[in-house]
């Protein structure tokens, strides 16, 4: 039987403070992902989502109380994550759905988490940076794997995806060439 990504959720452990009422982790983490599925980035953006379909979240998702996480509640929890946590559950979810057809086109790509910069005003300013890896058809996000940038680069965390994966014999658009050498398409076996 596959699991649901809420039961996944439930599976990250809560590292808030266990004093007074509030949402559980695994909801505030489904929100943020409602939200930014729907084109919400962002702390403010985000609270303004809940409270944009504040009922009908209410309702479908069964909130006790009606207790939804507020602005503040939503930043806390992005600040304090565990993003490596999150990553586990995230790939192992999404591997239910990531059987994928030989002709696939795949992407891997890192982009920064905003809210994870420190030093930001200088040279050696550090970041947690999610690579992904993207099925074009099938627009199916297949896994994540986190780095921070200052103890490793994106190309050994592309590899470790790779094998965590096992994408080998599908192309892959490239994009830094001169880190590939020649040709804007390779298959993954070159980069292994």
């Amino acid at each position: 039987m596959e699991k649901s990504l809420i039961d996944y959720l439930k599976e990250i452990p809560d590292h808030r403070s266990p004093h007074g009422q509030r949402p559980p982790l695994w909801l505030v983490l489904l929100i943020i992902i409602m939200g930014m599925m729907s084109g919400y980035w962002g702390y403010r953006q985000l609270g303004r989502f809940v409270e944009r379909h504040r009922t009908e979240l209410i309702s479908r998702l069964k909130i006790p109380c009606a207790r939804v996480p507020s602005y503040s509640a939503i930043r806390r929890v992005m600040i304090n994550l565990d993003y490596e946590e999150l990553q586990i559950v995230f790939n192992q979810w999404s591997k239910q759905y990531s059987i994928i057809p030989s002709n696939e086109w795949i992407s891997l790509d890192g982009k920064s988490i905003k809210n994870t910069v420190s030093n930001y005003d200088q040279a050696q300013q550090n970041f947690i940076n999610c690579v992904s890896a993207f099925a074009h058809q099938r627009r199916l996000v297949l896994g994540v794997k986190m780095m921070e940038n200052k103890r490793e680069s994106e190309i050994p965390v592309v590899r470790d995806l790779i094998n965590l994966l096992d994408l080998t014999g599908f192309e892959v658009p490239v994009e830094q060439w001169s880190l590939y050498g020649q040709g804007y398409f390779i298959l993954i076996e070159e980069l292994i």
